[in-house]
């Protein structure tokens, strides 16, 4: 059980750091020059708050998964 627990936390802590690069990523490739004309926010906008959306996600995940090691180690 620990060890399925411990990959999965790994799996999570994988995930948080790839949406974590692709939030950031988009967010570089977005223009400045957008903001400034007022022409609302671009898709590489929405694209990088979806992925940062997704690293929160993630980071809740490993944070739960953590609190289940926690608690299947303490009750042994």
């Amino acid at each position: 059980m620990n060890t399925f627990l411990t990959l999965l936390l790994i799996a999570a802590m994988i995930a948080t750091v790839v949406a974590l690069v692709r939030g950031v990523i988009a967010f570089l490739q977005e223009s400045t020059a957008q903001v400034k004309r007022g022409e609302g926010p671009s898709q590489a906008a929405l694209k990088s708050n979806r992925m940062m959306q997704q690293r929160v996600f993630f980071q809740a995940l490993a944070v739960l998964i953590v609190v289940v090691i926690l608690f299947a180690a303490g009750r042994t």
